[in-house]
């Protein structure tokens, strides 16, 4: 059986406890963070999917290459993951994530207006989208 992390139609909220006004760009640390990862691939609008997103930085910060990330991959997908609910990018550094028909991910700041837009509950063309919170950074 194959795990999936992608969502369709839908719109990830930052978590409620979310410290961050505003979409910040993770800081650079000495070793490269996977929030500092993902948000590099999410940069560009409705390139990546959830699922290959999260599998490449899972990848790439084991510098996993060739055969040896092709099982990885299987492996990976075999069991179900975290998926970008439960992200630094959406808990921490005040990105909301918008995932479109073909389930490609978009990093939405908190502070902007197509935000506001898709936490009602409808994309920028009024179709109706599944809205979810990201997971929160503490427990209640």
């Amino acid at each position: 059986m194959s795990h999936t992390t992608n969502y369709t139609d839908a719109f990830i909220l930052v978590a409620a406890d979310c410290p961050a006004e505003r979409g910040t760009q993770p800081p650079p640390r000495k070793n490269t963070t996977l929030a500092e990862r993902a948000y590099a691939m999410l940069e560009q609008p409705y390139a990546h999917t959830s699922d290959e997103v999260l599998f490449t930085v899972f990848a790439d910060a084991r510098e996993l290459m060739g055969e040896e990330r092709e099982e990885a991959r299987e492996a990976w997908f075999s069991r179900g993951q975290a998926c970008l609910r439960a992200s630094a990018l959406t808990k921490r550094y005040g990105w909301g994530v918008h995932f479109d028909r073909e389930g490609r991910a978009a990093l939405v700041g908190v502070e902007t207006e197509a935000y506001g837009v898709y936490a009602s509950g409808v994309d920028l063309e009024g179709r109706p989208i599944e809205v979810v919170r990201a997971m929160r950074n503490k427990r209640a």
